[in-house]
């Protein structure tokens, strides 16, 4: 395919050298920065950098911020190739992606969303790698409308670039599950790192801190953009933590052993559960 990758950061980045260290296809990029487009031909990472001409692209993915993603598209799809089909690597689905396939199916063009479940806890451009994707899961969030063909295009590049559990699933299923596994986590990191210990922490942390605190240098903009656009599935997963949370407040507040015993337990056996039921799954 010829695929044009819209925005050369972490993401968009690591795309483009996905693709042309495990793929065939042709890939042009563009960025806002013409020195990262530079920079990505300097690296071979795309095969031509973006000269302003839709015309002849099999796919094009946009690796934007929601907002951006669609002002970019409002402003130039009526000039991309009818029938071309559009993929964005947002972290938010449901009502956006309704906004995209709305818009596209206006113009004679198709869309399906993915999302790469891939990252690090720095962006940009000279962050990315082409290996970013290997054994990742990778989410496919078509609609009822969606051609079983543009899905399984998108199938196929998730597996071509390294992809590991390939998940098929709606757009409201997607933003479900993402505010628990991926956005509440991003809350928790940010709001971990607001102790006053953080400062003195040096030389008395492991593994669990640097786990519990890597995200909390997430992209302000972009997280809030995303929390914004999933506020009540998230709203849910934040309150249903802060329940959690309190029971463990309470038994240390009235010096219950045995019920922080049992809150531990209680936790260790869903982890487990959760661990066994994952290792049955198929890839």
């Amino acid at each position: 395919m010829k695929i044009l990758v819209v925005g050369l950061g972490l993401i968009g980045g690591s795309l483009c050298k996905a693709m042309k260290k495990y793929t065939d296809h042709f890939v042009v990029g563009s960025d806002l920065k013409q020195d990262i487009e530079f920079a990505a031909l300097r690296d071979v990472a795309v095969d031509d950098s973006f000269n302003g001409d839709f015309s002849g692209f099999d796919l094009v993915i946009m690796a934007l911020f929601p907002d951006a993603t669609e002002k970019y598209l409002r402003e130039n799809i009526s000039r991309m190739d009818k029938n071309t089909l559009i993929t964005d690597v947002c972290g938010i689905k449901g009502a956006f992606s309704e906004r995209i396939k709305k818009l596209a199916a206006e113009n004679g063009m198709r869309y399906v969303g993915i999302h790469p479940m891939a990252g690090k806890e720095f962006g940009g451009y000279h962050n990315s790698f082409a290996d970013l994707f290997q054994k990742a899961n990778f989410i496919i969030a078509p609609d009822e409308d969606s051609l079983p063909g543009d899905v399984e295009t998108l199938r196929s590049l998730a597996a071509e670039i390294g992809a590991g559990k390939i998940v098929v699933t709606t757009p409201e299923n997607h933003d479900k599950m993402i505010a628990y596994t991926s956005q509440l986590a991003h809350i928790v990191s940010s709001a971990y790192v607001k102790s006053p210990e953080l400062s003195l922490e040096c030389g008395f942390s492991g593994g669990s801190f640097q786990d519990m605190t890597r995200i909390a240098t997430m992209n302000e903009k972009m997280w809030t953009d995303l929390f914004m656009q999933n506020r009540e599935n998230l709203l849910y997963e934040l309150d249903t933590l802060i329940e959690n949370l309190n029971k463990y407040s309470k038994a240390l507040k009235e010096k219950d052993s045995e019920e922080m015993c049992r809150l531990i337990a209680e936790g260790r056996q869903l982890k487990e559960d959760n661990l066994r039921h994952r290792v049955g799954q198929p890839n």
